[in-house]
């Protein structure tokens, strides 16, 4: 069953570019997340999205939020790609598509990963879902609604 909107932010763990457990029960109650899951690292749409969370980074932790990048890639791939493009957020690795899963995030064109975003509030409640092969849309919307959030 895909979350929607309303739905408290269940607890994962996954693997970060430095080979940490990334927990995001650690982050509930501190500060709200960007949760956005991605087809693949070093593609175009991908990089442009990427790049894209990352130049406009400062605004979302002056909006008090975290942004987070889920692929099926590795955590080496992630590593040279955070490098590679200077990424300051973090990057997980689903290679196992445990993650994609518990968020129901499916295929587009039935074989590509989809590209969907998820805004979750302070308190872990998911406030925006946006679904979109376009990169660039999804930090405009979430953008938009951490705003609403900080009013």
């Amino acid at each position: 069953m895909p979350l929607k909107v309303g739905d408290k932010l269940p607890n994962f763990s996954a693997k970060d570019t430095n080979g940490t457990i990334f927990n995001s029960q650690d982050y509930i109650e501190k500060q709200a997340l960007v949760i956005y899951f991605y087809p693949k690292d070093e593609t175009k749409v991908c990089t442009q999205q990427a790049c894209s969370f990352r130049d406009n980074y400062q605004e979302f932790k002056d909006l008090g939020a975290e942004v987070i990048g889920i692929s099926a890639d590795t955590v080496t791939s992630h590593l040279k790609f955070k490098s590679k493009f200077n990424l300051p957020f973090i990057l997980l690795s689903d290679n196992d598509k445990k993650l994609r899963k518990l968020f129901g995030v499916e295929n587009d064109f039935l074989i590509i990963p989809g590209r969907q975003t998820f805004v979750v509030d302070k308190n872990g409640i998911i406030v925006m879902i946006f679904n979109s092969m376009s990169g660039n849309i999804h930090i405009e919307k979430a953008l938009k609604t951490l705003k609403k959030l900080t009013k």
